[in-house]
C-alpha cells in the first residue's frame, strides 16, 4: 500500500507534461526576447551615429523592451497563475523579472551624453525594486560567505581591468553602485526559483530556471551597447548564484560593474572604425570563460563537495585582488578618462576693422591680438574660480571658451557663473590596450597626372600659366600626415611651428589612420596626385581615432591661425604672421561630439577674417536633402565642397541642400575613387567629400600663387571659384525630389583650375 500512495502522490506532484514543455518553451522566449531592448536600441544608435551625427533617442531602445517585455509575459503569465504549483514559481519569477527590466530600462530615456545620471538612475530603480520585490523572503547571507562571491566576481572583473579604462570618479562609482544593486535585484528574484536537495537539482535546474532571470536584467542594464555585453556574459553566472545562494549579488554585481564602470557606451560603436568594438568582443570573449570556470568551481566545491576552509576561501580572495590591482597598474590603463565640459563664454572679440588691414602679417596679429585680450579679460574671474577649486581646464581664444575636467556638480557650478553663455559635453575616448595600426595602402604607384587632377583641369593650368602653388602654405587638420611619404616630404615648410599634435604629443608628422595623408596629398602632392605640388603644408592632428570634441578641434585651428613651437602655449607663443594662407578641412563636428554652432562658428568667422581661406568637405550624409548640418560645414564663411565621380555626376552619398534655409554645397570637385598618398609611402584609392575638399584647397593655392595680390581676399577669390565653374550632373533620390534646385545640389558646378586660374590673373 505504501508503493500504490507514494505513486499515486508523485503522479499528483508531477505537471503535466505539456506544462513542462511550455515552461521551457517560455523561459528560452523570456531570455531571446530580453536581447530585443538592447539590441533594437543599439542599431538604432549606430544608424542615427552614422547619417545625423547624433545619438538615437533612448525611446527606441525603451520602447524595444516594454513591447519585448509584453511578448515574453504572456505565456510565463498564463502558467505563473493557471500551471501546475510545480512549474508556477518559474513562471512567476520570470514575470517578475520581465517587469524588472522593464522598470530598469526607463533611465534609458536619458539622454546618452549624461551617463553619470543615467547610472544614478539605474541604481536607484534597481534598489527600490529589489527592496520591494524582497518583503516577505529571507535571504540568509552571513558575512563570512560573501567573501566566495567577492571572490567569484574579481576574477570576472579581470579582463576589464586589463582591457578597459574607468571613466570619471563620480561615473565610476554610480556604475558600481547600480551593478551592485542589480545583482542585489538578481539574487532576490532568483531565489523565488530556488531548488533544494540534491546536487543536480540545487545547481542545475535551479541554474537554468535562473538564465531567464538573470537575461532579463541584463537586458536593461547599461546602456544598449554595454547591455549587450552583460547578456552574453551575465546569463551563465546564474549557475554560480544557485549554487552559492548567500552572498551571491556580489557575484553578479561585480560581473556587471566591469562594462558598466570600463567601458564607455558611446565607444562601442561602428563609427570609431571597430577597433574598441574588437576590443569589447575580446573582454566579453575572456569574461564569458572565466564565468565557466567560476559556475564549475563553485558547482564543485559548493554543490558536490564539502565547502573549502574558510582560510582556503580567503587565500582565494586575497590571490583575485592581487591579480586585479596586478592587471589594473601594470597592463592596464588606471586611472580616471572620464569626459570633459566645454564652456562656452558671452563675450566675442571685436574684429571690426580687421580685414581691411592691407599688410598680411599685420591683418593675423591685431586678429590674434584682439582674440587673445577678449578671451583673458573675459575668462579671467572663471579661471580664478577654477583654480580656488582645483578643477583642471584649458582655455581657448579662437573660440571663447575652457575645457574643463569635471562631471555633474561642476557643471552644475559652471552654470551658474557669470559671464558663461553654455556649457557642452567635450567627449574624450578612454584610451586602448595597443594603439590602433596604422593604415596601409594596396594601390600601385601613380603615374603622371590622375583623371580627377585632369577633370578639375589643374595638368592644364601648370602647363599653360605656370602656376602650381609656389609661395603658398596649406594647412591641415586631420588624422595626421605621414611626414616622410615621398610625394609629401619635400613640401613640408620644416621649423618647430608647422606641426602639432595634441592627441598624442608627435613632433614630427605622424598620421596612423591615413585619412589625412590621403587628402593632403590631394591638396598639395607631388607625382600627379595633387593639384598644388610646390605649395608647403604645415599640419594638426584633430581626429586620431575618427571621434573628436570641441576642444581638439580648436586647438588645431588656433594652431592655423597663430602657430607656436612645441610645448608653447597658444595664447602666449602664437606666430599669427607663420599662419598658412588656405585651410583644407576634410571632418565635421556633429552634437554626438558636443559640437553646435556657438563653438566652430566663431572659429571659422575669425579665421576668414584674418585673410585665412576656409575649405570644408559638405559631409557625405547624401542623398538626403538637407544633409548638410555639421560644422563646420554649415558655417557661412566656409567654402563646402561636395563630391563627383569621372563623370561629373554627384556621388550618391554627397551631402546636399534643401532650400534658401539650408546649407548647400558652393561648388563639387572629384571625391569618387581618388587615389591619393597613405602611411607608410603606400597608395589608395578613397571615397567622399573628403577627398573632394582639397581639390578645391589645391585650385585655390594655384590662383593665389599665380596672383599674390588677391591672397587674403575671400570674397573675390569665392567668386572666381564659382564663376568659373563648369556644369555638372545632380543625382537625386527621385523626380520629384530636387532639395529645392540644382543651385541646393551641386552649387556653383565643378571647380575648374585653369579657368580660375586664368580669371585670377585677368
Amino acid at each position: 500500500m505504501r508503493g500504490v500512495r507514494t505513486f499515486f502522490r508523485m503522479a499528483a506532484e508531477r505537471p503535466p507534461t505539456w506544462q513542462i514543455v511550455v515552461t521551457v518553451l517560455a523561459g528560452v522566449w523570456a531570455t531571446a526576447l530580453a536581447a530585443a531592448g538592447p539590441v533594437v536600441g543599439y542599431l538604432a544608435d549606430q544608424y542615427f551615429a552614422v547619417t545625423d551625427g547624433d545619438h538615437a533617442s533612448g525611446g527606441w531602445a525603451v520602447a524595444a523592451t516594454l513591447v519585448a517585455t509584453v511578448l515574453a509575459v504572456i505565456p510565463s503569465a498564463l502558467l505563473g497563475w493557471r500551471g501546475h504549483g510545480s512549474v508556477r514559481p518559474f513562471n512567476r519569477a520570470w514575470v517578475l523579472a520581465l517587469g524588472a527590466s522593464a522598470v530598469l530600462a526607463l533611465p534609458r530615456l536619458t539622454p546618452v551624453p549624461y551617463h553619470e545620471f543615467y547610472l544614478v538612475e539605474l541604481a536607484l530603480l534597481a534598489a527600490v525594486t529589489s527592496r520591494y520585490l524582497r518583503r516577505g523572503t529571507r535571504l540568509a547571507d552571513r558575512p563570512w560567505r560573501r567573501a566566495p562571491a567577492l571572490a567569484g566576481g574579481l576574477a570576472m572583473l579581470l579582463p576589464w581591468a586589463w582591457l578597459g579604462a574607468l571613466g570619471g570618479p563620480t561615473e565610476t562609482v554610480a556604475a558600481f553602485l547600480a551593478a551592485l544593486a542589480v545583482g542585489r535585484l538578481a539574487t532576490v528574484l532568483q531565489h523565488r526559483v530556488r531548488m533544494d536537495g540534491s546536487w543536480p537539482r540545487r545547481v542545475l535546474l535551479t541554474g537554468l530556471a535562473g538564465i531567464p532571470v538573470v537575461a532579463a536584467l541584463a537586458g536593461s542594464t547599461g546602456l544598449p551597447a554595454v547591455a549587450l555585453v552583460l547578456l552574453a556574459v551575465l546569463p551563465l553566472l546564474a549557475f554560480g548564484v544557485a549554487a552559492l545562494r548567500p552572498g551571491s549579488g556580489l557575484l553578479i554585481g561585480l560581473a556587471a560593474a566591469g562594462p558598466l564602470a570600463f567601458l564607455d557606451p558611446e565607444e562601442v560603436s561602428l563609427l570609431l572604425g571597430g577597433t574598441e568594438l574588437l576590443w569589447t568582443l575580446l573582454g566579453a570573449a575572456l569574461a564569458l570563460g572565466i564565468a565557466l570556470l567560476v559556475d564549475a568551481g563553485f558547482g564543485a566545491t559548493y554543490g558536490r563537495l564539502a565547502p573549502p576552509p574558510r582560510p582556503v576561501v580567503y587565500l582565494v580572495l586575497l590571490v583575485t585582488a592581487v591579480a586585479f590591482g596586478t592587471l589594473y597598474v601594470g597592463p592596464g590603463r588606471p586611472g580616471f578618462h572620464g569626459e570633459r565640459l566645454f564652456v562656452v563664454m558671452s563675450a566675442t572679440a571685436d574684429l571690426s576693422g580687421v580685414a581691411a588691414i592691407p599688410d598680411r602679417a599685420e591683418r593675423l596679429r591685431e586678429t590674434y591680438r584682439r582674440l587673445v585680450a577678449t578671451a583673458d579679460s573675459s575668462q579671467a574671474a572663471l579661471r580664478k574660480g577654477l583654480r580656488g577649486l582645483r578643477v583642471g581646464f584649458t582655455p581657448f581664444y579662437l573660440t571663447n571658451g575652457l575645457e574643463v575636467d569635471g562631471g555633474p556638480a561642476v557643471r552644475a557650478w559652471l552654470d551658474r557663473q557669470p559671464g558663461v553663455r553654455k556649457v557642452l559635453n567635450s567627449p574624450r575616448l578612454r584610451p586602448l590596450p595597443r594603439p590602433p595600426g596604422t593604415e596601409r595602402g594596396t594601390t600601385t604607384a601613380p603615374v603622371g597626372p590622375q583623371w580627377n587632377i585632369q577633370l578639375v583641369g589643374a595638368d592644364r593650368a601648370w602647363a599653360e600659366t605656370g602656376a602650381q602653388g609656389a609661395g603658398i602654405t596649406v594647412g591641415t587638420s586631420d588624422s595626421g600626415v605621414d611626414g616622410r611619404h615621398p610625394l609629401l616630404a619635400n613640401r613640408f615648410r620644416g621649423g618647430d611651428d608647422s606641426w602639432y599634435d595634441p592627441w598624442n604629443g608627435t613632433t614630427t608628422p605622424t598620421d596612423h589612420n591615413g585619412h589625412g595623408t590621403h587628402t593632403l596629398g590631394t591638396a598639395v602632392g607631388d607625382g600627379g596626385i595633387g593639384v598644388a605640388p610646390q605649395a608647403q603644408w604645415v599640419g594638426c592632428v584633430n581626429l586620431d581615432r575618427n571621434m573628436g570634441n570641441p576642444a581638439y578641434y580648436l586647438q588645431c585651428l588656433q594652431f592655423m591661425l597663430a602657430p607656436f613651437p612645441h610645448g608653447g602655449d597658444p595664447l602666449r607663443d602664437g606666430r599669427p604672421e607663420r599662419a598658412p594662407h588656405i585651410l583644407t578641412n576634410s571632418w565635421g563636428c556633429p552634437s554626438i561630439e558636443g559640437c553646435d554652432n556657438t563653438v566652430i562658428r566663431p572659429a571659422v568667422t575669425a579665421l576668414t577674417t584674418a585673410g585665412v581661406y576656409f575649405v570644408s568637405a559638405a559631409g557625405n550624409a547624401g542623398p538626403r536633402c538637407g544633409s548638410i548640418d555639421d560644422e563646420p560645414a554649415v558655417s557661412p564663411e566656409a567654402l563646402d565642397v561636395g563630391a563627383v565621380d569621372r563623370q561629373s555626376r554627384l556621388a550618391t552619398f554627397s551631402s546636399r541642400g534643401d532650400g534658401p534655409s539650408r546649407r548647400a554645397p558652393d561648388v563639387v570637385a572629384p571625391g569618387q575613387g581618388v587615389l591619393s598618398a597613405m602611411p607608410g609611402g603606400t597608395y589608395a584609392t578613397l571615397d567622399g567629400t573628403s577627398m573632394a575638399a582639397p581639390h578645391v584647397a589645391g585650385v585655390v593655392a594655384l590662383m593665389w600663387s599665380a596672383n599674390p595680390a588677391l591672397i587674403g581676399d575671400i570674397a573675390r577669390t569665392t567668386a572666381i571659384l564659382r564663376d568659373t565653374a563648369r556644369p555638372a550632373t545632380p543625382t537625386y533620390r527621385s523626380r520629384n525630389e530636387e532639395c529645392g534646385g540644382q543651385r541646393y545640389v551641386i552649387g556653383a558646378g565643378l571647380v575648374d583650375a585653369y579657368a580660375a586660374v586664368r580669371a585670377a590673373t585677368g
